[in-house]
């Protein structure tokens, strides 16, 4: 390859990919979506946030974030409530039936998923975690700078 990051982001996205088709059987096991999945683990031992905070912590776009938290609260699994702050909001809770089902799920993934990193040292994780934060800065840097500059 010419440009020499095309392979570490090969490799990144391999790593991506490959974690994701290692979780998704486990994950349907619980009987949820991944999208499903995702807010309940976010929203497990909160006291709920909102759709924009949803958003943001599960990466789900907002389109997408309505038509699953519709759907796990028809399963009753959460429920929408106005913000006692900020009646413009609203927020979106475990109900007892979702805690119930955090409480089921969470950790047995956890445990699942932590297997392909059995074998990694503290010090494996530092430099992992300093080599992606420094990645991730500079996305997040590129992106305000194109948000700055559409703003003008």
């Amino acid at each position: 390859m010419k440009e020499r990051y095309l392979r570490s982001l090969r490799l990144l996205s391999e790593c991506y990919h490959g974690f994701e088709h290692m979780s998704a059987p486990d994950i349907r096991k619980t009987g949820l979506t991944k999208a499903q999945f995702d807010i309940i683990a976010t929203l497990g031992n909160t006291p709920g946030m909102t759709f924009k905070g949803l958003g943001q912590k599960t990466l789900i776009t907002k389109g997408t974030l309505t038509g699953v938290v519709d759907r796990l609260e028809t399963k009753q699994l959460v429920r929408r409530v106005t913000s006692l702050e900020d009646r413009r909001n609203v927020i979106v809770q475990l109900t007892a039936t979702g805690e119930r089902t955090f409480e089921r799920v969470f950790d047995s993934h956890i445990q699942f998923c932590k297997q392909p990193f059995s074998g990694y040292a503290e010090a494996d994780f530092v430099a992992l975690e300093e080599t992606l934060g420094i990645l991730k800065n500079r996305l997040e840097a590129m992106a305000a700078i194109k948000t700055e500059k559409k703003g003008k």
